[in-house]
Parts: C-alpha cells; structure tokens; sequence
C-alpha cells in the first residue's frame, strides 16, 4: 500500500482527512486520481466506490487524434526518452566516415561495395597485411600501384619496377601522358617501398 492512502475504517472516532470529491457524496476520500492528462501530479481524492468509477470512465487519450495517439505511443516504446539512430552520436563525427579509426572489414559490409571490387579490395588488404602494412599506409596503396603481393623483399620489388618502368615508359607508349603519369606514380612508389624496406 501507497504511504499516502489510508485506508478508512468505520469504527474509528478521528475525522476523515479530506471527504470525496465528488459533491454528492460524503465519505472520506481515501484514493487518489489524476485529473487530467496534463496534471498527471495533479488529484482528485475519492471513495472506494467512486475512485472505481473514475477510473472505469478514464481515458487518457480522449481529445488526441489518431497521429498524436501513435506519436505519444512511440514516445512511451523508451519511456519518454529521446533516442537517436544508431551510430549517428559518436562524438561529432560518424565511425565509418573518412579520417575515422580505421576498421577490418574483409566482408566490406560497412562501405558497401562489396561483391568482386570489395573481393579484390580485401585481397589487396590482406597483402598488405601479410606484408607488415597497414591497410590505409602509403606502403600499401604502394603495394597496390605495383600490383604486388606478400611476402615483399628488395629483390623482388626490383624485378617489378623495372618490368613495370619498361611497360609504362613514354617512349615505348608513344608519348602517352597517361603512361607517364602512371610511370611517376610507379617510381613514387617504389621509392616509398624500397624506403620501407630498407629500415627493416
């Protein structure tokens, strides 16, 4: 029983506290009852017999439409708190956007590509990987300029820059600039292996 109702008993001599709030009756008003929806912490004191009718009649949602009946409903599904959608309040930044601590995801179900181009992303990862790089280093992306897999030495980064110079050099493509950006970008990056390589 609530520390505020007492129950009434008939043979006691001391004066009921408060009567029934309903006018027509006379006992004591023992049980309380909101008064509305918006003075949840605001109550009418009533009898056993008319507290029951009160609350027999009660609705809470009388005078709300559909839309607000569903809206507070929802609100009440986690207890009046407010709630957002999940990963949107990682402090100020999502996980899975670009500058985030990077994560392993041989599945590539958090950037969603997947399929043969996220295969192939994986695989090149996993070299990476197997060679001592991180994934997101200039070593790998390296790795992955030359097309090359683990385990990595100086002999064999060797044997492929030289076939891959010979393939993409301007003379033996015509003057093609395409081929020689590709070919900086391949001399970039053997030298950021060969560095690597050379303080193991």
């Amino acid at each position: 029983m609530s520390r505020t109702q007492r129950i009434y008993e008939p043979g006691r001599n001391e004066a009921p506290d408060r009567l029934c709030d309903r006018s027509d009756c006379g006992e004591p008003g023992h049980y309380r009852a909101p008064k509305g929806r918006d003075r949840l912490e605001d109550y009418y004191w009533f009898c056993l017999d008319h507290v029951r009718e009160y609350n027999k009649a009660w609705n809470y949602y009388a005078g709300m439409s559909q839309d607000e009946v569903e809206e507070d409903t929802r609100r009440d599904t986690t207890w009046q708190r407010p709630t957002w959608p999940l990963g949107a309040r990682t402090g100020g930044r999502p996980h899975y956007s670009r500058g985030a601590p990077p994560i392993h995801d041989g599945f590539d179900y958090f950037d969603g590509t997947g399929g043969a181009e996220g295969a192939a992303r994986a695989r090149r990862n996993g070299q990476a990987r197997a060679a001592g790089f991180h994934p997101t280093s200039p070593e790998a992306r390296a790795m992955d300029i030359m097309d090359l897999n683990a385990p990595l030495n100086l002999t064999g980064l060797k044997a492929r820059y030289k076939e891959l110079v010979k393939q993409h050099h301007p003379d033996a493509n015509g003057g093609d600039k395409l081929a020689e950006e590709r070919l900086k970008e391949i001399i970039e990056a053997y030298s950021t292996l060969k560095k690597a390589l050379s303080v193991r």
